[in-house]
Formats: C-alpha cells, structure tokens, sequence
C-alpha cells in the first residue's frame, strides 16, 4: 500500500519551490478533495491505486499532460505507465504485423487485387506424426479426415511440457503451403481468433537471420526488428512470463544451427549477445526462455537438423490431397471479381470435372503452388482486359518460380543459404531439370523413366559435395518439378507398362525450363566449351606458343591435344573454331522456333487451355508423348523481355546483354522472312502471341511493317487474344494500316469489340462476318467510323443479328465518314424500315462505292427505292439483293429499272436470271451462296435456289439459239450443284445429330 504523507524538511522544500513543484505538491490534495482517494488513518494518507485510463478520464488531461508531476508522487503512477505501456505495445505489435503480413506480393495482383489473404485462404492438410510415418499421396483420400489437426491444437501442452513450452516442428514439401499457413496463423492471432493462450507472437524470418553476423541478445534481435517490444518484459526472462510467448521461425532450411555443445554454448540470459543461430538452438533446447514455444517450419531436407528430443510434436503439410479443397481454391480466387459470374461459375465446372477424375491437373494441384499457377494461367486466358496490367504467359511461370524458390542457393554442405558466391539453386534447377526438359522436347517426349531421370539429373560419378547438392535437392525440389505419371498409374494392373514413369506437374513447364536452358547457353558442347576455353587462354598468353600448349594441356586431352597442334601451320583453324561458337544461342533458338515439323496448327493459347481443362472436362486417355510444343518457342520469346529477366536475375538466373542483342538480332531475321508468308490463320495467331510475349515494340513494328494482312479467320477470339491483337498493333506507328483484318467466325462479341478497337485503328479493310455482334454492338462501330482519322475503306458485318435498330445507329455514321467504300449487311436481319432509311441517307455519304444487303427481309418496293437512290449517288456501282423476298414482279422492276429512266446506271445482283435472260453476275452469287450455304438457314437457301431453277427453265423454254440453251445448262448445273452441296451438308448434319 502505497503512503503519502508529510517529510521533515517540507517548510525548505515549499520556499524552494517552484510553479512546477507547486502543482506536483498540491495534486495529491487536490485528488483527496475530490473523494477519491480515501485516507486509512489521520497521520499518514494511504489511497488507493487507480488504473491510468480512469485517471486520465477523471481529469481530462493525458496522463502526463501535467507539467511536472512525477509518476512517484502520484498515487503509484510508475506501475500504472509501466502496464499501460506494455499493452500499448503488444496492440502495436498487433497492428503492424497485420499491416505486414496483410500485404500481397505484386504476383497476387493479377487477380484483381479486391481480396484479402482471409478470404483467399484454403487449410491444407496437416497431419501430426514423425516424418518416417506414411503420409497421404495426391490421390490417397481414404484416411480419416479427422485426423486432420489445426494448428491450435498442435500447441496444446503434454505431459512432458507441463512447465515449459512447446516445440512445434512443421515440415513439408516445396509449395505445400509452409509460408502461408503462418501468414494465416499471425493474421488470425492479430484479430483474436485463434492462439489466444499467447499474448505475444513473435515470427522471424530464417533467410533474414541467416544474413546477420554480427551477434545479438534475444531482446536485441526481437527489438531490432520489432522496436515496439524493445522492453517488453515478457521476454526478460523473470518468472515465468514467457509462457505466453510464441516464437515462430519461417524456413528453417535456410539457416546452419548445430546442437553441438561443442558448437553451440548454452545460455539462458536473454541479454546475452549470440549468434542468430545460437538463440534459435538454445530456444529449442528449452535452456533460454523455457515457458515459452516455439513454432519452427522447414523443408524435409532438414529435418534431422533438430534433433528428436527437442520436438514435442512433428507435423507435416499435406497440401490439397482431394478435390474438394482445389475447388474451394479456385473458386475463392476466380469468383472474387464482379461480372460475368455465370461464365466463371462455368469455368469452375470445367476445372473441378477434371479435378475429380484424378487427371495429371489434380496431380499437380496436390501443391498449393501449383494450384496458384494453374489459378493465375486461367486468369490470364479467360479474364484479361483493358484495364488490366501487362502480363505475358512467360512472366506468370518466371513469377511462380521465384515465389517458391526467391533468391536461393544451394550450399556445398548440403542446406540452402543466401551467400551470393553459392550457387544458384534455380540455375541447378535449369542445368539439371531444364536438360532433361530440353532433350524431351527436342525428342518430343512428355514422360521419363526413372533411368532417364538417373542419367539427365544424376549423371555421371560426382565429388561429396557435388552428392550433398544432389541429394538435397533430390529430397526438395525434385518432386516439386516431376511427378508419377497418372497414366502409368492406371496402366500397371493391365501390366501395359512395366516401369513407372514421371512427367512434369504441368506440362508447360516442361517447356518453360527446356526454353531457359537454351537462353542461358547450357545446350553448348563440349567442343564449344572448349573453343571458349581456348579464346580466353589464347589471349592472355599471346604468342608464347610454348606457354599456349602448357596451358591448353591442363583442360584439353591428349587424344584431341593434336589437333591444336595445327595452329601453328594452320593459324586460320583456331579463327574457324572461334566463330563457330559466336552467335550459337542465337541460331539454336532460331531454328529451334522456327522448326516446320513443329507446328500442329493449332491456336497456342487454346492449347494451354485444353491442357487444363480438357475439351469438355477430362481428356481421354492417350499416349502422353504425342503432343506439340508450340509455347517452347513462345517461352524462349518472352524470356528476352527486360522484366523476365531481371525477376531471372533474383534467381541467380542471368542472361547477358551481348546473348539478348545476339539473339534478337537472328530472330527478327527469321520473323521478317516468316511474315513475307502467307500463313494459315492458327500459325498467324501464334506469331501475334510471340510477339506480344517479347514486349519489345520496336521489334514488333519492324516485324509488322512487312505483313500486309491479318487473317485470323475461324480462330476462337477470347478477351486474351483480342487483347494481344491490340497491343501488338499497337506498337505500330499510327499511320500503320493492314490491308485487311480478317476477324470472320471468330466468335466475336460487343464485349470484344471493346477489347479490339486499338486494332481497328490500323485496319483498311475490316471483316467482321459470321460473329455474334448485335444491335448493341454497331454503337462502337459507328463511334469507329465516325473517327477524324477512320481509316475503313471496307467493313463486312455479313451474318450478325444487327436488325434494323443496330443498321439505323450505324447508318448515323454516314454524314460524317469519309473513308467507307464498301459496306456488307448481308443476312443481318434488315427490314423495309432500315432500308428504307438507308436509301435516305446515302446521298449524306458521297464516297461509297459497293452495298450489299444481300440476304434479308426486304420487298419489292422497298428494293426498287434502294436502287433508284443508289442510281442517283454520285459513286455507287454495284448493290446486292439476292435472297431477299423479291417475287417475280419485284425482279422484274428491277430490271426495267436499270434499262430505263433518269440516273446512273447501276449493277444490281438480283438474281441469276435478269428479265428473259442470264444474268452476267450469275458467278458470284453462286458463289457467295456456295460458300455460306451451310451455315445460313438452309431450308430458306434451298427455296432460293429452287427459284433460280425456275426461273433458268423457263428462259431456256424461250426461242433460242443452241448457244443460248448451252449456256443456260450451264447454269443450271452450277445450281444443281450448289443445291446438291447444301443436301448433303443437311444430311450430314441430322445424321450427327441422331447419333
């Protein structure tokens, strides 16, 4: 009980005092006066302790708003701060760790960016047990999902821990999910909703502790990278307050602790300065703070770094092992935007059909990593759009690399450190995974034995440390990259396959890896390893040819040796050797991208696409190795691009300057000679991809100037390859213009129009045929034409709903274009009324030189006032009217229209049959109605062309002359012909649809 009372000497002390002392003395008083402080005797004044909050409440002022006042003379003000301080700074502890580990990395905002890692996350499967224990596999669902444990539940105290903390060791593969299980566990321990036996969570970063030389205390590490707790006195060590401490250590891989006593003196001074590495070990001992826990997550390689009397509990990551939990991931990361839902929720139909029939995906998708990477390729090919950043293919898998393996090295000793003189554990990854990769594609081969696994990634006799390397990385990353093969699986009851084969967890990455082996010049022999060997040497011994040979002896052998022998009579050899080496990265992806064999003809990106989710969900079964590999060339493409290679670089992946000009240099070689071709509609939709991978614009308007055309007619456009379109075009300068843009039976919705504008932009003549455009859609166009700098000459909008509201908003257009010529609404629903419309207003147009409104519902009236107002424009020449509901009579007007009266003279194609006679346009009309006979309403068409039989028949019943009958048989047959075409096309389509 804390006593205020009078001192000797208080009369010396009020002379002394000052304005300040005079309110520290009269607080105490003040407060007595007030009743709240009650005196227990009459001599001596004992009050009773307030808590901080209700003496600041009480005297509406900070606590130390008073000047002067000492917390001593008030009321035990010491004890007070001091508690209201540490819960000060355990909520700021709170509060900046949610602010840290509530951010997302720049990866994550490609999918929007409008969630959280609460509502993105999915548990994985975590399983207690010591790691010789069996664990599920991918496709091993059948124990007891209540053997699933929380993490809560793996910090519950045992018997052996009654008075000292829990250690929690918690292992898993790479990309199963370590990192964001603790993300989520601090994140939920911030808001209050799980581990709230700890008042203090303090997480560390092994990779960062594995940086630190310079020894420190426990408290001066803590408050080294969390000031708030500098003088936390949870962790001072002093009864028993760290037991509501939880210590977490992320990547224990990363850092050397040895248990050694030898190694690692013991300490239990929590001021006493030690290496990282030494705290770590000694709070694992339970020697340093041993009421509090710790929580430590490492790789299985280092697993037996901690011994087994330090752990009180192992638990292991399972990752997603059944469909239910890959679909909630999906859908938590492809549902979260707005819009379009029932395409998404469709999307997710298609994925969780091949999750559930254990196809290679669901194999892969066992790791969460992989789950993400199929989740961001999806994204990609079914959600870009305008608004959204620039992504490539190749940034996405360049992106998953280095969230799962960051700047890692391997360590001769056989862990994982951050020393930049180690080597690069990604650059082992290529130069052991990316041969195999590299040899599979260039053989066509998707799966491997394990033999061939032995050869390409065990290779030959190793030194010790060379075996450390390969073993851990055999226990880590191996399986991350290859997995069984499902097929093989399947197969060995049939005893169809002896050998268990491995393929790579998404077949893409197969040639992501081959593509990086070629860009870094791994793929070099060992003759031009030598030749560059032999340049270097060559010129620092000069002409010393004594010192030459004495050096070339040390790296060459004796059975090749002769041979360079011959520099001295054949100086010119060595120059020969010398530039067969220069450029050979170059010409090796150039002829590797640019092989004939190669191509399917098959559109790249809906190959991606169909490697996901199949045609329609699951696959069938088939042979693995018979597929293509279009994305090899495209991968090595987008590896070139500066923000690939500088994410590369973090991974100890570099790629030089010199080798980039090198290799730009010989592909826009072979891009220029490529595109004076003319090729076929999926190959040209490969080159766009390409080329939209390199992100390199002046490149891309080089490449470009030589392609007159763009045909990419029967490709299914998505958002994705509309969008590559533009911003390809969009490199170009603004006077570029295509000759034509041929975008017909592309699936082409208003949607899409949006996404396509950029590229209409550099279009002369734009074809838009056989879409699904609609009334809504000819508002853009009409914006389009109507542009200062339109530069459509032509526009086919054949075969799309526009009806008559969609062509009255697009005729609006008229007044103000002055680039269209010819203009195509066949079979676009128009009626009299539009017609009728366009007739009014052509005379606002005076550059038009062609319509055809062929295959509509216009009468005859309406048809004779469409030719007079074109017969009275100044530039029309040619109308189409055929397969409109013209009777005889109107075809007749028509006719007598042209022989006779005022205006210009007119072509108009009617019919095939013009008054008593063949019509001279009798050709094209068969033609353009052979040609879309089939996918027009064919009972309308055959009606049409029954009427053209007639009609032929009762000309040739005429008087005439043989030549005349001959003719007319002529025509006839073309029609019979076309008719016969149409039937069978019928025939063929019922009996597809019985079957």
């Amino acid at each position: 009980m804390w006593r205020c009372g009078r001192h000797p000497g208080t009369r010396i002390w009020r002379r002394r005092r000052s304005s300040q002392e005079a309110n520290r003395q009269l607080l105490p008083l003040y407060v007595q006066n007030l009743g709240y402080l009650k005196p227990v005797s009459n001599d001596v004044h004992s009050f009773r302790k307030l808590s901080v909050s209700t003496f600041s409440r009480w005297f509406k002022v900070p606590i130390f708003g008073l000047s002067g006042v000492h917390t001593s003379d008030v009321c035990d003000l010491r004890t007070f701060c001091k508690r209201e301080c540490h819960t000060d700074a355990l909520d700021i502890h709170k509060q900046k760790l949610k602010l840290w580990f509530s951010h997302l990395p720049q990866e994550e905002k490609q999918f929007g960016g409008c969630f959280s890692p609460e509502t993105m996350h999915i548990e994985p499967l975590i399983l207690e047990g010591h790691p010789a224990e069996d664990k599920p596999g991918p496709f091993d669902i059948k124990h007891d999902k209540g053997a699933s444990i929380t993490i809560e539940e793996l910090f519950q105290p045992t018997l052996d821990t009654r008075d000292q903390g829990v250690n929690v060791l918690l292992y898993g593969a790479v990309g199963t999910g370590k990192s964001t299980v603790v993300r989520k566990l601090v994140l939920d321990w911030c808001i209050g909703s799980t581990l709230s036996q700890f008042q203090l969570v303090v997480p560390f970063s092994c990779e960062d502790l594995s940086q630190m030389s310079r020894p420190l205390s426990l408290r001066d590490l803590v408050g080294k990278k969390y000031v708030h707790l500098r003088k936390t006195p949870m962790l001072s060590g002093e009864l028993d307050q760290a037991r509501n401490v939880l210590f977490i250590f992320n990547g224990m891989e990363k850092m050397k602790l040895d248990f050694r006593m030898a190694s690692t003196e013991l300490c239990s001074d929590p001021n006493e300065a030690l290496p990282p590495g030494a705290i770590v070990v000694n709070l694992l001992r339970k020697y340093l703070l041993p009421e509090a826990s710790v929580l430590v997550t490492t790789r299985l390689s280092a697993l037996e770094r901690v011994p087994q009397k330090y752990v009180t509990r192992y638990a292991q990551i399972c990752g997603f092992n059944d469909p239910a939990r890959q679909r909630a991931y999906f859908t938590s990361r492809l549902l979260q935007q707005t819009g379009k839902e029932s395409h998404k929720d469709e999307l997710i139909e298609l994925l969780y059909l091949n999750l559930r029939q254990k196809s290679q995906l669901a194999a892969a998708c066992y790791l969460p990593s992989y789950c993400w990477l199929t989740c961001a390729t999806l994204h990609f090919l079914h959600f870009t759009d305008d608004k959204a950043p620039i992504r490539t293919l190749t940034g996405i898998y360049t992106s998953f690399l280095r969230l799962n393996f960051g700047g890692e090295v391997l360590e001769t000793g056989g862990g994982v450190s951050s020393q930049d003189q180690q080597t690069s554990l990604m650059r082992y990854v290529v130069q052991t995974v990316g041969k195999l990769a590299f040899d599979g594609v260039t053989k066509k081969r998707a799966s491997f034995s394990e033999d061939e696994l032995e050869q390409w990634i065990g290779g030959k006799t190793k030194t010790d440390e060379e075996l450390q390397k390969l073993a851990m990385f055999r226990t880590d990353v191996l399986d991350f990259f290859l997995v069984p093969c499902v097929e093989s699986k399947r197969s060995y009851d049939t005893a169809e396959i002896d050998e268990k084969h491995y393929v790579f967890a998404v077949p893409a990455m197969q040639e992501y890896l081959a593509a990086l082996y070629v860009v870094l010049g791994e793929n070099k022999t060992a003759l031009e390893k030598l030749t560059k060997q032999v340049s270097a040497t060559i010129g620092q011994a000069g002409d010393d040819v004594t010192t030459l040979f004495s050096i070339l002896s040390k790296f060459i052998p004796f059975k090749i040796f002769a041979v360079f022998n011959l520099l001295k009579l054949f100086p010119s050899l060595l120059e020969r050797i010398t530039l067969h080496s220069k450029g050979h990265i170059a010409r090796t992806m150039a002829a590797e991208m640019f092989r004939s064999e190669d191509s399917f003809n098959e559109d790249v990106l809906d190959q991606v696409e169909q490697s996901l989710l199949g045609v329609h969900g699951p696959q069938p079964e088939k042979h693995l190795d018979v597929r293509a590999f279009e994305l090899y060339p495209i991968f090595m493409g987008g590896l070139l691009h500066y923000g690939n290679r500088r994410l590369l670089e973090q991974l100890g992946c570099s790629i030089k300057s010199e080798t980039v000009a090198q290799i730009t240099g010989t592909l826009k070689k072979q891009l220029l000679r490529g595109s004076t071709k003319k090729l076929p509609p999926e190959e040209m939709m490969d080159l766009l991809t390409l080329l939209y991978e390199f992100q390199n614009p002046r490149m891309t308007a080089e490449v470009l100037q030589s392609i007159r055309a763009i045909n990419l007619s029967t490709v299914r456009m998505t958002p994705l390859k509309c969008f590559v379109l533009s911003s390809v075009l969009s490199c170009c300068a603004p006077g570029f213009l295509l000759n034509d843009l041929i975008l017909s039976s592309c699936h082409l919705t208003q949607d899409l129009l949006h996404l396509l504008w950029p590229a209409f932009r550099h279009a002369s003549s734009l074809n838009l045929q056989f879409n699904h455009l609609g009334p809504e859609s000819c508002a853009l166009l009409r914006d389009l034409l109507v542009e200062p700098n339109c530069t459509i000459r032509s526009l086919q909008l054949c075969d799309n709903n526009l009806l008559d509201s969609g062509v009255s908003t697009l005729l609006d257009s008229l007044p103000e274009n002055q680039s269209l010529q010819h203009l195509s609404l066949m079979h676009t629903g128009l009626g009299d009324a539009a017609a009728l419309e366009l007739a009014e207003r052509l005379g606002k147009h005076t550059g038009l030189l062609e319509l055809n409104v062929a295959y509509n519902n216009i009468g005859d009236s309406t048809a004779v006032t469409l030719v007079d107002a074109c017969r009275e424009h100044p530039t029309i020449n040619t109308v189409h009217l055929y397969l409109n509901q013209l009777t005889d009579v109107g075809k007749q007007s028509l006719y007598n229209l042209q022989q006779g009266g005022s205006g210009r003279h007119v072509r108009v194609l009617a019919s095939v049959m013009e008054g008593s006679d063949i019509s001279e346009d009798w050709r094209p009309i068969l033609s353009i109605i052979g040609k879309n006979s089939i996918s027009w309403e064919r009972e309308r068409v055959r009606e049409q062309l029954l009427v053209f039989l007639r009609d032929l028949e009762w000309g040739r019943q005429q008087q005439l002359s043989f030549w005349k009958r001959l003719h007319f048989r002529r025509v006839e047959n073309g029609v019979k012909q076309t008719l016969l075409m149409l039937e069978k096309a019928s025939s063929i389509g019922s009996g597809t649809s019985n079957g």
